[in-house]
Parts: structure tokens; C-alpha cells; sequence
């Protein structure tokens, strides 16, 4: 109790949080009389993991992206082919800041990278000022439930290290995404084309699109490139993300010209930063999970938990609760890294699918990116747009309570996560 209490006062005071995490892990190794060489021996085996390699190659390649000029002919193209929809401009958004997303893995990216597109954009087209901040504030989250998105990548990872229920895979984690995703398009879609101003819409032009589509022409098989080759069993993902980078860097670097040689190391750098954060952090927090595992931590708060909610329904409600809870505090990667490993087995205990947990888990963090006080978006927006953060926070509202809704669809219909895995 008293080692649990000096590690939240590190935590409260503003300590690494790598730190916080090592510290526990070698105090209790060292109480329980194991060697503490199993905290080295832990980074050891991060190495030997192959689908690792993908998350730093995925990174490398958002950053490559978001310095480019893909957002804007993203953008163009998205544009050319659903602007004529009702709300369709809106709609673009939405759908663009996903795919962005999905790519660069950080929601803060995505807002610079597109908030000056598509912001100005928006106020042009007649829409109002609040629906507009509300709306490229939210884009933000969207995207990480999308393959390759680096969650999915880093909760597959912790749940194969745990090897609780069922085997999940990365590939697993892809699929079950795809609907869940679609779900909140599809709601903050028709919330869009509820709240679109007159004159909306533009008239589609057979040129414009062909334009559009001939200058991304090089970018449009991205996708294709990474989820044809997984699930067409060409390469494995950590294959995939290798090709993916190797593709980027060539268009960007050689074909479009738009990143010069002298900007490349920076853009190595960058990316590279935040995969050796996830690492460091990752490496110690699978040290302090084999050291709860050991103590039999989950199996007994499982046991206390099960003595007080017996049927699985209920439990849903308080994950749902302690989740959101959770995104207010903390952000999505050290969320995964610390709060799965004693998660995981309380929900295979109330006989949840891990896939299907997982995508709860994350559809519930996405919110954390728009609720103070840690809500990255909000912070980036208020910084990106001149606004402040009450501001934000009352324009994303709206936004907010869609996600919700469709957190509680996700969590409540399993067959959103699980049906496309099945079938594959």
C-alpha cells in the first residue's frame, strides 16, 4: 500500500511515466525475492517480437505523409468525389482526417496537418463557425480504429505477451476496426448532413475528379498496399509496414518532390522519438505485468470484482465508465501499456471476446482525445485555431455525445468487432 501510494505522489508530481512503471516493477521483483534482471531480460524480448518492427515503420510513414503534400491532395480528391453529397464537404472531412489518422497514428498530426484545409473551407462554405471548430477538432480521434493505426498494433502486442483467451493477432485487431470505424462515420455523417447550411453542395465535375484523382494518383494505393497485401497473404504486417515506408519515401522523397533530402533526418527524428517513448514505456510495462501476473494481481481483483457484479452487462457499463474516466487522465498509448494487462483478464473472465475488448477499449480512449484535462485535441486545436479550450470543448460536445452513442453500440453488439474476423 505504502509503495503504491509513493509511486502515484512520482506520478502526481510529473515523473516519466517509464519511471513510475520501472520503479514498480523492481520494487515488487525485489520484495518477492526475483532477480531483477527480468526488467532487462523484458526489453531483450521486445526485440525478438517481429510484428514490432512495424510500429516504427507505420510511424516513419505518417510523419513522411504529414510533411508532405498528401493532406491536401487528399483532401482535393475526397472532395472531387463526395462533395455533391448534402453536407458533403463536411462529410470529406471526416472521411479524409480518417484515412489520415489511420496512417499517422497521432490525432494532433492530423488536425495541424488538415485543420488549415479544411477549417477555412468549411467557414466558406457557409457552414457555422462552432460546427466547423467542433467538427476538425473531432476528426482528430477518428482514424484509430482504422488499419495501420499504431493501437491496434500496441494491443495485439500486449495481448499476445499475455496469451489470455483466445489468440489475438494484429491482423485481428485490423479487421475488427473496420465496422466499429464505419459506425462513427456514419454518425457524425448524418449529424453533418443535418447541420449542413444551404448551398452545401457542389455540382460534381467528371474533370475535377479525374484531376484530382491523376495528381494522388501515386498515394491512392496505399491502402490497398497495406490491408490487400496482409489479408491477400502476400507479407505479414510487420512486411507490410517495411514496403509501406519504402513506397512513401519514394513518392514523397522522388516522385512529388515535396520532402528534400535536408528534411528527411528531422522527419527521422521526430518519428523516432515518439517510437522509442512507446517502447521505453512499453518494455517496463511488460516487466510490471509479468510481476502482477506472478502475484496473482488480476485473478484476485477478477475474484473481488465478480463478488460484487455477476452478470456481464453490468460489467460492460463500469468498463465503459472507467474507460472514459480513464482518457480524461491518461493518454491512449500509456493507457494501453498500463491498464490492459489488468483488464484483459477480468473481461475474458465475464467470457468477452479479446478482439472485441480491445476495440472497446480503444473506441472509449478516442474519447479521452476530447475530454480535459488531458484531451490532446482540444489543446492542439486551441493552439491551431486562436480559441480557447472552453470554446472547443462546447463545440465538440455534440460530437462527443455521437461517439458515445456508437461506444455503446460497439461495446453492447459484439458482432460489429467480431463479424468481419469470423468471416476471414
Amino acid at each position: 500500500m505504502i509503495t503504491a501510494l509513493g509511486l502515484l505522489i512520482l506520478a502526481l508530481m510529473g515523473t516519466p511515466l517509464f519511471i513510475v512503471i520501472a520503479t514498480g516493477a523492481l520494487l515488487g521483483f525485489y520484495f518477492s525475492d526475483i532477480d531483477l534482471q527480468a526488467i532487462p531480460i523484458e526489453y531483450y524480448r521486445i526485440t525478438e517480437m517481429p510484428v514490432l518492427v512495424a510500429i516504427p515503420l507505420f510511424a516513419f510513414t505518417g510523419y513522411l505523409l504529414s510533411e508532405s503534400g498528401a493532406p491536401h491532395r487528399l483532401v482535393r480528391l475526397t472532395n472531387a468525389f463526395l462533395g455533391w453529397i448534402p453536407g458533403g464537404l463536411a462529410i470529406v472531412s471526416l472521411i479524409a482526417c480518417s484515412i489520415f489518422t489511420a496512417f499517422t497514428g497521432a490525432s494532433g498530426v492530423t488536425i495541424v496537418a488538415l485543420g488549415a484545409l479544411l477549417y477555412p473551407a468549411l467557414m466558406e462554405a457557409g457552414y457555422r463557425e462552432k460546427f466547423s471548430l467542433g467538427l476538425v477538432t473531432t476528426s482528430g480521434c477518428l482514424g484509430l480504429l482504422f488499419a495501420p493505426a499504431l493501437p491496434l498494433i500496441l494491443f495485439a502486442v500486449i495481448a499476445q505477451q499475455m496469451g489470455v483467451g483466445r489468440p489475438v493477432s494484429v491482423d485481428d485487431m485490423f479487421l475488427a476496426g473496420i465496422l466499429p470505424g464505419l459506425l462513427m462515420i456514419f454518425l457524425l455523417s448524418l449529424w453533418s448532413i443535418k447541420n449542413r447550411p444551404p448551398q452545401s453542395t457542389r455540382p460534381f465535375s467528371a474533370r475535377e475528379a479525374w484531376c484530382a484523382l491523376k495528381e494522388a494518383v501515386w498515394e491512392v494505393p496505399l491502402p490497398v498496399v497495406v490491408l490487400g497485401g496482409i489479408y491477400g497473404g502476400f507479407f505479414a504486417v510487420s512486411e507490410a509496414a517495411a514496403i509501406t515506408a519504402f513506397y512513401v519515401l519514394v513518392v514523397e522523397l522522388l516522385v512529388y518532390r515535396d520532402i528534400s533530402w535536408r528534411q528527411l533526418p528531422r522527419i527521422m527524428q521526430q518519428s523516432m522519438v515518439l517510437v522509442g517513448g512507446i517502447l521505453v514505456i512499453l518494455g517496463a510495462s511488460l516487466a510490471s505485468t509479468n510481476y502482477l501476473i506472478d502475484a496473482q494481481v488480476p485473478t484476485r481483483l477478477f475474484e473481488t470484482i465478480h463478488a460484487l457484479i455477476s452478470d456481464k452487462l453490468t460489467f460492460l457499463l463500469l468498463l465503459n465508465l472507467f474507460l472514459l474516466i480513464l482518457g480524461t487522465m491518461l493518454d491512449i498509448f500509456s493507457s494501453i501499456v498500463l491498464i490492459v494487462p489488468l483488464l484483459l483478464p477480468m473481461a475474458v473472465g465475464y467470457e468477452i471476446d479479446p478482439v472485441h475488448f480491445g476495440i472497446i477499449f480503444l473506441a472509449n480512449l478516442q474519447l479521452g482525445y476530447l475530454t480535459p484535462p488531458v484531451g490532446i485535441d482540444l489543446f492542439i486545436a486551441s493552439y491551431r485555431f486562436k480559441r480557447p479550450i472552453v470554446e472547443l470543448f462546447r463545440a465538440t460536445l455534440p460530437w462527443f455525445l455521437l461517439l458515445a452513442v456508437s461506444v455503446i453500440l460497439i461495446t453492447y453488439i459484439p458482432a460489429l468487432s467480431l463479424w468481419i474476423p469470423g468471416r476471414l
